[in-house]
């Protein structure tokens, strides 16, 4: 497989507590559909140059949709990173068609996951079996999704076994075939499960590099319902907690509580699995790339500052 090796990062001296969340937020990623993309009249104005911009592939969405979207980004200067939900491909054939569309207009990368689908419409049912078919040599870089409060369509019974196993599975893939890999995890809002989550990952021998989902700021009854519908776990008690407090009930949640904490860890411990921040607008593209440019510093400036 003709994809890059991971490189070494030399440990640096923890930043100063004003440059945690920039150095913390450098490099973020974030995601969009093409539907909300049609909204934007230039991501340029939004997104640093060069940042990685998922495109969520829902069932229903049209390839040609999906492809334009590619397609616009690369043209605006950002990298374009599209889901493949095994769960929605119905073959091989169609696999290999969406890959070398992709590839016309220039994507090099993709995030490979299950797919939101309770049933699978083909042959696929997993990440791990777009991983073997090969389709993806060549692709410079290739993500996985990754669940730090488990996943109850993996593990029904509560535990994360199933999740860890196959954890392990694509870290020892990525060794094996020199994969440039990562670990995209679903959104959390506490930091505390998410530094025990990544600090078991090492234990357990999972070297995959993590880049921890992060919901964006939104309403809180729609971040509950995004919470309860993604099977978000216990820091889920976090948004309950603040419903509670009718003083916070009507004011949108920003990321900043459980980002500042994780940064400060990060800027404690260098070496922690954390490699980059991967927002989820929920509350729309231009809400959530305006808080990172007023949080982030340099690393929040957008390509065409105003």
């Amino acid at each position: 497989m003709a994809l890059f090796n991971f490189r070494s990062k030399t440990a640096q001296a923890p930043a100063p507590a004003q440059g945690q969340m920039e150095a913390f937020l450098q490099g973020y990623s974030i995601e969009v559909m093409p539907r909300t993309a049609e909204k934007v009249e230039d991501f340029r104005t939004l997104l640093p140059t060069g940042t990685r911009v998922y495109i969520a592939h829902l069932d229903g969405t049209a390839i040609d949709e999906m492809v334009a979207t590619a397609r616009r980004l690369a043209d605006e200067g950002f990298t374009a990173m599209p889901h493949f939900p095994a769960r929605i491909i119905k073959d091989r054939a169609t696999l290999t068609d969406w890959v070398a569309r992709y590839r016309d207009v220039g994507v090099r990368q993709g995030l490979l996951l299950a797919g939101g689908v309770a049933q699978p419409v083909g042959d696929f049912h997993s990440s791990m079996q777009l991983l073997e078919s090969g389709a993806f040599d060549g692709f410079d870089r290739l993500h996985v999704a990754g669940h730090p409060e488990g996943n109850k369509d993996i593990d029904p019974d509560g535990s994360d076994h199933m999740v860890i196993e196959a954890a392990r599975w694509k870290s020892a893939f990525a060794e094996r075939t020199d994969a440039q890999m990562a670990m995209a995890t679903q959104f959390c809002f506490d930091a505390e499960p998410v530094i025990d989550w990544v600090n078991r990952l090492q234990t357990e021998g999972v070297k995959l590099p993590v880049h921890i989902g992060v919901a964006g700021p939104a309403k809180l009854q729609t971040l509950i319902k995004f919470a309860i519908a993604c099977g978000v776990g216990p820091s889920l008690k976090v948004l309950q907690k603040r419903a509670m407090d009718v003083t916070k009930l009507l004011m949108p949640y920003e990321p900043t509580d459980v980002l500042e904490a994780l940064a400060a860890h990060k800027a404690r411990n260098p070496e922690f699995g954390i490699e980059q921040v991967h927002f989820f607008p929920l509350g729309g593209i231009k809400t959530n790339a305006q808080w990172v440019t007023e949080h982030g510093g340099a690393a929040g400036k957008p390509a065409k500052a105003a």
